[in-house]
């Protein structure tokens, strides 16, 4: 019997590199695929990308490198184009409707699992492999592939992979899902790869210097396909809760649920981004008291371990990818958004962020927070935003 053939998306770094030489070992049959996403070229002045971050050039140096330590086949797909159609878009468009996007989460499950799969297909690969911490299982009695936490739960990436559908997950292979970090970095070392000590890859890989504000001022025209009708960054109030005018914000962008540095003023108590009110182009500030929301809203969701509810259930949620779960209440709506009720209320419960749903070590599915709910209340504070991410 031939050895089964597993495509393996390298990112360069220590992770991706590790799950590759694991499958190799195993007697897999392994081709390496990167992917260039983004060219930093186009960031300003020359910026560079920091040491760690996904996606760069040297990135694809490094993976070509352990590719050729592995002896393994090496390509690099080239999804400029479709990344800053779905992902870079998505971010832009997002932040300026008064959300806080989610870029790895559209990265992993809409380009990079769907383009690997393809990919796969077209080299005859049975399987797709990456070095992101999870697990999956195929659950017989529900006949469903099955997304589980990882075994190191600090470096648990289960979040970021809810939108996985049966398909993917059902050719899905995560080698790291069962070892801890470190051990990950000691094979990595032991086996002589030039990546082991490698800095751990950052969020958003196409803003190399932290500037989401000034990465979307400088992007907007050309990823939007916009320009001249108008100001897309307006100036507004800044308002406290109670509608009293606090001083001014030079566009909504600029802010997220929870910031406390950058308002432009102070206070003789700290003072936070309680809401984001785009239609009136307005920051709402207050006390971190006023952070907590008993409920919110979840739109376009995806069930993953379970088939589509027919009515409430209870789960725990996580609101951010390193939000400790909190206990709720997931009412289904007959518009197929969920209204999730929180046992206990929780902190800056954000629009554009992703819910993602747990039973144990099971993913649930997960979906996208639309609007929040004000706290004591249980009705929905927000009327802006659709949750797009």
């Amino acid at each position: 019997m031939s050895a089964m053939r597993v495509a393996v998306a390298m990112s360069g770094g220590v992770d991706s590199s590790a799950a590759a030489l694991i499958l190799r070992d195993q007697g897999c049959e392994v081709i390496g695929f990167s992917m260039q996403l983004w060219d930093r070229r186009r960031n300003p002045d020359g910026a560079q990308a920091q040491a760690g971050r996904c996606c760069s050039i040297e990135d694809l140096h490094d993976a070509r490198a352990v590719a050729a330590r592995l002896g393994i086949p090496f390509y690099v797909l080239n999804f400029q184009q479709e990344f800053e159609r779905t992902v870079v878009k998505g971010f832009i468009d997002g932040y300026l409707g008064g959300l806080t996007p989610s870029p790895c989460i559209l990265c992993n499950s809409h380009l990079k699992f769907d383009h690997l799969v393809l990919a796969a297909r077209r080299v005859k690969a049975d399987r797709v492999a990456t070095g992101h911490y999870a697990r999956v299982r195929l659950d017989p009695s529900a006949g469903r592939h099955v997304l589980l936490k990882s075994r190191d739960r600090r470096r648990d990436q289960s979040y970021y992979l809810f939108g996985l559908t049966q398909e993917q997950l059902a050719r899905a292979v995560f080698p790291l899902g069962g070892l801890l970090k470190q051990e990950a970095r000691e094979l990595a070392r032991r086996r002589g790869l030039p990546v082991y000590d490698k800095p751990d890859s950052q969020e958003i890989c196409f803003v190399p210097d932290g500037d989401y504000a000034g990465f979307i001022e400088r992007h907007y025209a050309e990823v939007s396909g916009e320009g001249g009708a108008g100001d897309p960054f307006p100036a507004g109030d800044i308002v406290y809760s109670d509608g009293r005018v606090a001083g001014r914000h030079q566009g909504i962008h600029r802010y997220t649920i929870g910031q406390r540095r950058g308002l432009g003023f102070a206070r003789g108590s700290p003072l936070y981004v309680v809401d984001i009110q785009p239609g009136a182009n307005r920051i709402v500030v207050g006390e971190r008291s006023e952070l907590y929301r008993n409920a919110c809203r979840v739109v376009r969701p995806n069930w993953v371990a379970m088939a589509e509810p027919a009515g409430p259930f209870q789960a725990a949620v996580r609101i951010r990818s390193r939000h400790e779960e909190a206990a709720a209440v997931i009412t289904p709506r007959e518009d197929g958004a969920l209204d999730v009720a929180f046992d206990e209320p929780q902190p800056a419960v954000t629009p554009g962020q992703a819910a993602v749903f747990y039973r144990g070590e099971e993913v649930l599915g997960g979906g996208w927070i639309a609007r929040a709910a004000t706290a004591g209340t249980g009705t929905a504070a927000r009327a802006e935003g659709d949750g797009h991410a």
